[in-house]
């Protein structure tokens, strides 16, 4: 087994014992989770990503050709991808917030679904990872259609930001409420249950289906996004699913903090449009990985604190 193969299975382990600990114990009887219990576990999560960063610093292979990454650039990319992706996450957390509302589901089921709903996100976003890796190395020229896209949507973002979001008119709602048997009323934390002999769908399965295709979206935006930092596959996989594998923990702070962070959305907009800019730009304009953490702590520093010097006003959506 070569040094690259043992990294990924090595990973893929970590990644499968962390989510067996998240479920067997920080899930033990559990029924709601406090914003405090959030955002200790929400920590937790990142000070994991930061000890694998460190560890991508100490034991990243030497370069050997030209062109192999350095160990310090490998881990300055990780931790600049790891935050885009963070950042961008919380954008997810928001329709999760107005999914969970419009079909009133009680914060214990809230805690299943996103569970179940980031499994479904670590596998397809490792389809995307994989296969926009493939297609870039094939086509370079992509890069370019990424970057148009990612600038796009930072400027849909903006335009968009107090859009009010229709969850009825989801496709994927209705498609599940026109071919399946379903019913209105929840039946505990059950997915399926039997009423009268036949299997009906409880709304617990349009939510996690809502939940899974909202990831889907999303990963549309932030996937290209770190490709912007970096090419190297495995720094692009291993950031997105640490990024992944602690929204759960912090949905629930979110879901309480959300009016104070009124103005992230805008510093969102400004990232996804600086990585796609420089993605347009990148034949006639190098712009380090540096230079790339700078700007995005920075934003999002300053739309944090312009949240809290300028919060909303008292009953805004």
């Amino acid at each position: 087994m070569n040094h690259e193969t043992l990294l990924w299975v090595a990973f893929n382990l970590v990644v499968v014992a962390l989510m067996a600990l998240d479920l067997g114990v920080h899930s033990r009887g559990k029924h709601e989770v406090s914003p405090k219990d959030s955002l200790l576990w929400s920590a937790g999560w990142m000070l994991v990503a930061l000890l694998f960063n460190l560890g991508i610093w100490l034991w990243w292979p030497q370069p050997v050709q030209p062109g192999d990454l350095k160990p310090g650039d490998a881990a300055m990319q990780f931790f600049t991808g790891y935050l885009i992706e963070r950042a961008l996450s919380i954008d997810n957390l928001f329709v999760f917030i107005v999914i969970f509302a419009h079909f009133r589901v009680r914060k214990a089921e809230q805690f299943k679904v996103l569970f179940w709903g980031i499994i479904g996100a670590l596998v397809l976003r490792a389809v995307f990872i994989f296969g926009g890796a493939a297609i870039i190395h094939r086509f370079e020229w992509t890069i370019f259609l990424f970057g148009a896209f990612l600038v796009y949507t930072g400027i849909r973002l903006a335009l968009e930001k107090n859009k009010e979001i229709e969850v009825e008119n989801n496709p994927i709602i209705k498609f599940l409420n026109r071919h399946l048997r379903t019913t209105d009323k929840y039946h505990g934390g059950k997915y399926f249950v039997k009423i009268d002999g036949k299997r009906f769908a409880t709304p617990l399965v349009t939510v996690l289906a809502a939940v899974a295709v909202t990831d889907l979206v999303f990963a549309l935006d932030s996937i290209p996004a770190i490709f912007a930092v970096t090419r190297d596959t495995f720094i692009v996989y291993s950031s997105n699913i640490f990024a992944v594998l602690g929204l759960r923990a912090l949905y629930f702070a979110v879901s309480e903090l959300v009016q104070k962070f009124h103005l992230l959305a805008y510093g969102l907009a400004v990232v996804l449009v600086f990585v796609g800019a420089k993605m347009l730009l990148q034949s006639v304009l190098e712009i380090g990985v540096a230079v790339s953490l700078f700007v995005v702590v920075g934003v999002l520093v300053a739309a944090v604190v312009a949240s809290l010097l300028w919060p909303a006003k008292k009953g805004a959506k």
